[in-house]
């Protein structure tokens, strides 16, 4: 079995690499830190599993089909694709955005998450065989202060995913939809241009999720019997009620 994993260099996609190897699959980790994902390949091979990296940067879409074509022998049948790739950028009000935040947000967060679906799933319908698990937020149910863009995003992501569930019904490809609260990864470091303070306090008074703990969840959805889809999936830290509400000691 193969897994493939976009933003496999940290936070989440990091997490699903090892949770995934541990489950007994192969893999296929993308992403543009290459000295990264060299030091996770080696970590993940000496524990028994083959890893293949890919460099590139969903964004470019000419990029990401040239590392999907260089695949060759058993590394084109791939099982699960972990869309994981994303980010936010700022925190201000719509009015006041940048539009170079927005730009980004937007062709990582659906531009490439389409990319690698759209150069992905041909294969699995073929094989009728595969799963779809995108990396969605639970800022995709309902948007919160300042968080404008970025909960479009993740708004899309819901849209994408049902609807990509839809399309695929008559096969025996699954579509999974995570939907993630409060994550302690560098999400916030990345969100506030590295302002590492400013970061910290997201976290204050919770103790938020993991990427392990959302790793888990996306291996259950794999594991689960293949008359099953796990169509889509809400975590939260036990202190949040939703996006925007959060109990603080």
């Amino acid at each position: 079995m193969i897994a493939f994993i976009t933003g496999a260099t940290s936070g989440i996609g990091e997490a699903c690499a090892r949770r995934f190897a541990q489950g007994g699959y192969d893999l296929i980790l993308t992403g543009r830190n290459e000295a990264k994902l060299s030091a996770l390949k080696s970590e993940l091979e000496s524990k028994g599993r083959k890893v293949k990296t890919l460099v590139f940067d969903v964004r470019d879409a000419e990029a990401a089909k040239k590392a999907v074509e260089s695949l060759d022998g058993e590394w084109k049948v791939i099982d699960v694709l972990i869309n994981n790739a994303g980010l936010a950028l700022g925190l201000e009000k719509e009015y006041e955005g940048s539009l170079d935040d927005w730009n980004t947000m937007i062709d990582t967060n659906i531009k490439g998450l389409l990319t690698m679906t759209r150069l992905l799933v041909p294969a699995m319908i073929e094989r009728n065989e595969g799963h779809v698990i995108n990396v969605g937020s639970v800022t995709g149910d309902a948007a919160y202060a300042n968080g404008n863009v970025y909960c479009a995003t993740k708004a899309a992501v819901k849209a994408i995913s049902d609807g990509l569930r839809i399309d695929v019904a008559e096969s025996a490809v699954r579509v999974t939809n995570l939907k993630p609260g409060l994550v302690e990864t560098n999400f916030s470091n990345i969100r506030f241009h590295g302002d590492t303070e400013r970061a910290a306090n997201v976290y204050k008074g919770i103790k938020p999720l993991t990427g392990d703990d959302i790793a888990d969840v996306a291996f259950y959805a794999a594991s689960a019997p293949k008359h099953v889809q796990i169509a889509e999936v809400l975590i939260l830290a036990t202190h949040q009620g939703s996006g925007s509400v959060i109990h603080r000691k």
